[in-house]
């Protein structure tokens, strides 16, 4: 059994399912390892605009595997420090390759998001929770930190400081409604919906341009590790520049509205 599927529900859009519902999805290398080989695949596919991230079953992702974590690959001779260090490194690869993807990913949280699972909900660009979906950093609970997986840079641009030192540090739940409330997810929607609801936004965003597309995802997560604003500025400018003199984007825009029609666009 594959314990990560990618489908295409529609043109343009793939849907990533992490699949080992018994263990409500959990992060064992069996999990991680086909995923990030996933992430990076499906990055690369060119004919994919949108990405769709999801669990199978009633959880999203459970996190660490508590009772079987799978085999590490690639640690033969290594002593326990060296395999804990290239553990990490296989983790990070996963946030990293979310990060990386040309496409936008909208993660369909329709569970528990728990741990390394809160983790890498907050790790896709836009995020919609089912009614019965909730949040835990359960590192703390378990005697360890909370910040993993860089969730200590992500969680506070989300929702803000003081919300997620309250979160990080307490280890308490999170449901939908308040997701929505503080700005962690962007809608809540029935469990039934939640599927549709993300590939009609898919649908959405695929009416525009794929540079257009592109690059405002890369420029909104630039702009949140820039050293100032006008060099954010600057570098927003020659990206606007780069896409309105290489390509007839915004002249096939007017030419469309003045039409009455759906824009064709070519790049």
């Amino acid at each position: 059994m594959s314990f990560v599927i990618v489908s295409r529900p529609r043109p343009h859009v793939a849907l990533i399912t992490l699949n080992r519902p018994d263990r409500m999805n959990a992060m064992a290398f069996d999990v991680m390892v086909p995923l990030r080989e996933t992430l990076q695949a499906v990055a690369a596919d060119n004919d994919v605009r949108v990405v769709v991230l999801t669990g199978a079953g009633e959880g999203f992702c459970s996190g660490a595997d508590l009772q079987h974590s799978g085999a590490i690959p690639g640690v033969a001779g290594l002593t326990r420090t060296s395999i804990a260090r290239r553990s990490m490194d296989l983790f990070n690869d996963v946030m990293l390759a979310l990060r990386r993807m040309h496409q936008p990913v909208i993660a369909a949280i329709n569970g528990a998001a728990i741990g390394g699972g809160f983790c890498l909900s907050v790790g896709a660009d836009i995020r919609l929770a089912a009614e019965g979906a909730h949040f835990r950093a359960a590192g703390i609970n378990n005697g360890l930190t909370s910040a993993e997986l860089g969730f200590s840079y992500l969680l506070p641009r989300a929702i803000g400081s003081s919300r997620a030192f309250e979160i990080m540090l307490s280890g308490r739940d999170v449901d939908a409604v308040e997701a929505e409330r503080i700005g962690l997810v962007s809608r809540v929607v029935p469990g039934d919906k939640l599927l549709e609801t993300s590939y009609d936004l898919a649908e959405q965003i695929l009416r525009y341009s794929r540079v257009g597309t592109e690059l405002t995802k890369r420029m909104l997560w630039s702009g949140m590790e820039a050293g100032s604003f006008e060099s954010h500025m600057q570098h927003e400018g020659m990206a606007q520049i780069y896409v309105r003199l290489t390509t007839e984007n915004f002249d096939e825009a007017m030419r469309a509205r003045k039409d009455r029609r759906p824009p064709n666009y070519q790049d």
